[in-house]
């Protein structure tokens, strides 16, 4: 072999390539090969950017926009071509900051906090400049400095939250990308050039404007907004309390713990979230006519322990509520339906024997005394064991499984018996302003962490599934959660900081050869943002019990 070459594995065939070249270069080759956009590489099991060189041999497998990874290096980058636009656009004197917020339908809501009122007019202008910064095909460009250098950086520009992260940053070093004069810190890697991100918009809405981007499962179509006013609105409620409490930051957060107060905030947030599932109770109360109550919300959102907090507040009001698992319903496990890959489909609703569901519920509406089933999953069969119920005047059920939301599960019972709550984990905590937290990654700690806890599964396992697990919520639960009487958001500003201690250990376990190492890394990346806090003050029946132990309820 040549020593100016290298031979290098790709879609497995190998080839000979001058030493040095690009992945960049090699990725335009092997284009034709993939319908979405190559963005990134692995090489020998490494996620690296684009404009990364190869000195030596290996194997290389490309990343596209379709992928987890690349999907969120596309939005990454034109997060920074808006941020480049808008500080462009705006001179300083007119601009304070600007926040990336949360995600909405496919659309990040953005906030520009500015000394003018924000209009559609300079909408279109910050729009019109990140076009002409995409037609020029800028590179994104990578420079390593120094911890101390880049909290010196941040200051000069007046990022005042990134300087905050940094004091706790224990790495000595630190990426700082720069687009057009433009410098940032982004958590995760970026795209080699503008010119290939082709597709997004950009729009007023609310006080605020939409980022709106492509969806990972369509990354070449960019698909119309769809408001999403209820979800909308519990997000900004999650946003403004933070602000209050002036934690809306990991550094402001890491400022609390430092400061010995995370024992306040921890007692006043699980105060605020009693008072709110009492607020729902009240609701349920108030409307005299509701006899069911379904829970619904996407995996690790904490539906069991709200549906037992739920149970308690109804109490208060003189009702008496009965937990039923849909789950209970599951159809006998030989006739459980397949999915494309020739796997059980436990979340498909044709896994529910929905017309028994049915019938039972509607005996009960009538009046009727009904034996409701257990389902052993070590058998996989349905078992009656004399649970006989009769719905009297104050009786009600609360139902929580994943489809309670869809009206083909309960398609008997009328709409007015039921009283429909969305349960989510959505943390309105960001890394810092221009790196938003997203509410899958807490959830999927959270997950981690009960699953090893009370399954003995192992983190490479739960992240191996997540994939899975993530389809069935877009399929299942999302599409309806604006059909609801109420959301309620069960994320702890501080769960994280507490999650941090039980989730390392199992990240730390996954061998650097699995694939699912480059997933486990990057959280442990993330959670070492946060410093760590003991679990000893969280009260018994907080929702974080339900995935760290020590709960006072059965979950």
């Amino acid at each position: 072999m040549n020593a100016d070459t290298v031979k290098i594995e790709i879609n497995g065939s190998v080839k000979e390539y001058p030493k040095g070249i690009s992945l960049e270069k090699l990725s335009e080759e092997y284009q034709k090969d993939y319908e979405a956009d190559i963005i990134l590489a692995f090489v020998n099991n490494r996620l690296r950017e684009l404009f990364k060189t190869v000195d030596r041999d290996c194997k290389v497998r490309f990343i596209t926009t379709a992928d987890d990874a690349g999907h969120k290096t596309y939005n990454r980058g034109m997060t920074l071509v808006m941020l480049k636009a808008i500080h462009t656009v705006l001179r300083p004197c007119q601009l304070d900051k600007v926040i990336v917020q949360y995600t909405i339908s496919n659309g990040l809501f953005c906030e520009i906090v500015m000394k003018e009122p924000l209009t559609e007019e300079l909408c279109k202008k910050i729009k019109n400049r990140m076009q002409d910064i995409i037609d020029r095909d800028l590179p994104f460009m990578k420079k390593s400095v120094s911890t101390d250098d880049a909290i010196e950086l941040f200051h000069y520009y007046h990022m005042y939250d990134k300087e905050k992260l940094f004091r706790y940053r224990r790495v000595s070093k630190a990426n700082i990308y720069n687009l057009g004069g433009f410098e940032d810190y982004y958590y995760g890697f970026m795209p080699p050039r503008t010119g290939m991100l082709k597709l997004f918009d950009l729009f007023k809405y609310k006080d605020g404007i939409i980022l709106l981007l492509p969806e990972k499962h369509n990354p070449n179509v960019l698909e119309p907004f769809q408001p999403r006013e209820k979800l909308f609105n519990t997000l900004k409620e999650a946003n403004q309390w933070a602000k209050t409490m002036e934690i809306n930051t990991v550094g402001a957060l890491n400022d609390v713990i430092v400061k010995g107060e995370i024992n306040d905030v921890i007692l006043v947030q699980e105060a605020l979230q009693e008072m709110k599932i009492g607020e729902i109770a009240q609701m349920i109360k108030d409307a005299g006519d509701k006899k069911f109550v379904m829970i619904a919300g996407p995996s690790s959102s904490g539906k069991t322990t709200f549906s037992h907090r739920l149970s308690i507040q109804l109490k208060t009001h003189g009702l008496t509520p009965h937990p039923i698992a849909v789950d209970d319903y599951f159809v006998e496990r030989a006739n459980t339906p397949l999915d494309e890959e020739g796997n059980p489909n436990y979340e498909s609703l044709l896994a529910i024997d929905v017309e028994t569901f049915n019938r039972d519920m509607t005996d009960l509406l009538n009046g009727k005394t009904v034996e409701l089933p257990s389902f052993n999953f070590k058998t996989g069969h349905r078992e009656y064991k004399g649970n006989f119920r009769t719905l009297g005047p104050n009786d009600i059920l609360v139902i929580e499984g994943i489809h309670g939301l869809n009206e083909k599960l309960s398609y008997s019972l009328p709409r007015e018996s039921k009283f429909k709550i969305y349960i989510s984990a959505l943390t309105s905590l960001n890394i810092d302003e221009h790196n938003r937290i997203p509410t899958t990654d807490a959830r999927l700690i959270r997950r981690m962490v009960r699953d090893a806890r009370t399954r003995g599964a192992s983190g490479r396992k739960t992240i191996n599934m997540w994939p899975s697990v993530r389809k069935g919520e877009e399929e299942n639960i999302f599409p309806f959660q604006e059909d609801v009487d109420v959301m309620f958001n069960s994320a702890l500003i501080f769960e994280l900081a507490i999650l941090k201690l039980y989730a390392e250990p199992i990240l730390y376990s996954i061998e650097r050869d699995c694939e699912e190492y480059v997933e486990a890394k990057r959280l442990l990346k993330f959670l070492d943002y946060f410093l760590g806090v003991s679990s000893e003050t969280i009260p018994h029946n907080s929702i974080l019990k339900e995935f760290i132990g020590g709960s006072s309820f059965k979950v």
